[in-house]
C-alpha cells in the first residue's frame, strides 16, 4: 500500500510522517527542532480552520509561528498527504 493510500489510519499516516521526514524536526510531544505534535494539536485545538492552515503550512512553509524556528516548504507533499498530515497531527492528544 502506498503512503498516500494508507495515510487515513492513525498508523498509516504516523508512517507518512515518518516517509516525508516530518519526524527529523518534530517529536511527537516535545520540540526538537519545531514544535512537538502533540503541541500543535494544543494550540489549533479549538480553531475550525486550522486543518487547511497547517496543510499550508506543511506544503508552504512558515517562520515566525513558533518564535524563530522556520518550517522548511515540503514540495514533496502531494495536497492529499498534506491534509491527512494535518489532520493526524491535530489529532494528537494533550501532552
Amino acid at each position: 500500500m502506498s503512503a498516500p493510500a494508507c495515510a487515513g489510519t492513525v498508523d498509516g499516516a504516523q508512517a507518512l510522517a515518518r516517509e516525508r521526514g516530518c519526524l527529523a524536526c518534530h517529536g511527537m510531544l516535545r520540540k526538537q527542532v519545531g514544535p512537538g505534535f502533540a503541541q500543535i494539536a494544543e494550540r489549533y485545538r479549538n480553531d475550525a480552520a486550522a486543518p487547511s492552515r497547517l496543510a499550508g503550512k506543511i506544503q508552504g512553509g512558515s517562520v515566525g509561528t513558533w518564535g524563530r524556528v522556520i518550517m522548511p516548504r515540503q514540495s514533496r507533499v502531494t495536497d492529499e498527504e498534506a491534509k491527512a498530515l494535518a489532520g493526524w497531527v491535530l489529532s494528537q492528544p494533550q501532552p
